[in-house]
């Protein structure tokens, strides 16, 4: 699936299941939940923090997906193409970064330049 096919599958399933958008500060309330869960499952998963029972059945994908699904709402209820915003953007952090990363010593172990 293209990003904009997954805009145009989000739009009609808001259209035929979700009846409509909800309005921008709710999905942007929605997405930082989301994105909220998903650092839950990394601070568990990747981190020190312990699992609760109530965790253990969240699955990293699932709230990833969860995370884009709100960020493709928010893309189409305002009128945000997001196949051009990352293309622009990437061009925008190449361009920027081009040395950048390379030259970052922090980023590289011992003996790995």
């Amino acid at each position: 699936m293209t990003i904009e096919e997954a805009q145009q599958t989000v739009d009609q399933w808001i259209q035929t299941t979700g009846v409509r958008y909800f309005n921008e500060l709710t999905n942007m309330a929605m997405l930082t939940e989301e994105v909220g869960e998903v650092a839950r499952i990394i601070a568990r998963q990747y981190g020190e923090q312990s699992f609760k029972a109530s965790d253990r059945d969240k699955v990293l994908a699932d709230e990833l997906a969860d995370v884009l699904f709100v960020v493709i709402c928010l893309a189409n209820q305002t009128g945000v193409n997001l196949t051009e915003a990352l293309q622009r953007n990437l061009a925008k952090k190449t361009q920027r970064d081009a040395d950048r990363h390379k030259q970052n010593e922090k980023l590289f172990g011992k003996g790995d330049k």
